[in-house]
Formats: C-alpha cells, sequence, structure tokens
C-alpha cells in the first residue's frame, strides 16, 4: 500500500503563504481521488481541496480563492499553495488517497498554524 508523508507546515503570521507537499512512496499516476483535508483542536476533520485523476479541482467554500492544490504525477507528490493565510486555517493538514479496489490512505499529518 501507498504510504504518504506531508511536508511543509509550520508557522506563519496572518497574510502570510505556505506550500504544503504529499509525497507518496509509490505511484500517484492511478489514484482516482487526491485531497488534502484539516482537524482544528476540538473539531472534526474536514475537507479542504480535492484533485481527481484527470485534474478536476474543488475546494471549500472557506479556502476557495486563496489556496490551490495540484498534483504532479512524474515526482508523485501533491501540493497545496496555501495564500492570504487566516487564523482559522490553523489546524494540522493531512493528506489523502484513494486508488480503485482499495482502502484510502492517509498521511500523518502537517500542523499549520496562523498567529502574529
Amino acid at each position: 500500500q501507498v504510504q504518504l508523508v506531508e511536508s511543509g507546515g509550520g508557522l506563519v503570521q496572518p497574510g502570510g503563504s505556505l506550500r504544503l507537499s504529499c509525497a507518496a512512496s509509490g505511484s500517484i499516476f492511478d489514484a482516482v481521488f487526491m485531497g488534502w483535508y484539516r482537524q482544528a483542536p476540538g473539531k472534526q476533520r474536514e475537507s479542504v481541496a480535492t484533485i481527481t485523476g484527470n485534474n478536476s479541482p474543488y475546494y471549500d467554500n472557506s479556502v476557495n480563492g486563496r489556496f490551490t492544490i495540484s498534483r504532479d504525477n512524474a515526482k508523485n507528490t501533491m501540493y497545496l499553495q496555501m495564500n492570504s493565510l487566516k487564523p482559522e486555517d490553523t489546524a494540522i493538514y493531512y493528506c489523502y488517497a484513494q486508488y480503485t479496489g482499495a482502502a484510502g490512505t492517509w498521511g500523518q499529518g502537517t500542523q499549520v498554524t496562523v498567529s502574529s
């Protein structure tokens, strides 16, 4: 089973930017669905942005226009470019991949903190 490792989180001031990466241990070419999710303290995990195998993106209303999801099949990596960050974006961010006929796979998460 493919394993996912997130990186790129950290502490940033409001209005700043971060780029998260999700590196897969195997090919993501056949991943029919990938996405970024986040979980803030005391809240349920929620979808942030998702992307299909044919690169169709979908964004939650709270991040639409600020975040951009992309995938590089040649590098087996998915990205989340986050601009104009707000304190309410503070959470642990997880990546997810779904392959046909297999259970979905989650990464271990990376902390994003937006604070002055």
